[in-house]
């Protein structure tokens, strides 16, 4: 098992920054990717960013040049950041591990409780 814990949510304006941070835990060796997803309320889990153990990135189309996803593996923490903030970036912010590696875009194995950013017009 996989412990995972969000921190970092709350309220920015449009146009500011953010970082989230999450905390991994537990069998760290099973672990080969860590990704961020976010939630609206009433609608699917959306696949944000990734990064493989390789270091390797991925990001949604809708976050991309804005976003950038790291790791610390000392810490054991995977941050995202995120930059010009907009409205539709509210959401609840999940932080994910993935065993396998492989189609990170489509789900991980392992999910945090989620963390909430709320960005204001």
């Amino acid at each position: 098992q996989v412990q995972l814990v969000e921190s970092g949510g709350g309220l920015v304006q449009a146009g500011g920054s953010l970082r989230l941070s999450c905390v991994f835990s537990g069998n760290i060796s099973s672990i080969a990717a860590m990704g961020w997803y976010r939630q609206v309320p009433g609608k699917q889990r959306d696949f944000v960013a990734a990064i493989n153990s390789s270091g390797h990135k991925m990001y949604a189309d809708s976050v991309k040049g804005r976003a950038t996803i790291s790791r610390d593996n000392a810490k054991n923490t995977v941050y995202l950041q995120m930059n010009s903030l907009k409205h539709e970036d509210t959401a609840v912010y999940y932080c994910g591990a993935d065993r396998s590696g492989l189609a990170l875009d489509y789900g991980m194995d392992y999910w945090g409780k989620g963390t909430l950013v709320t960005v204001s017009t």
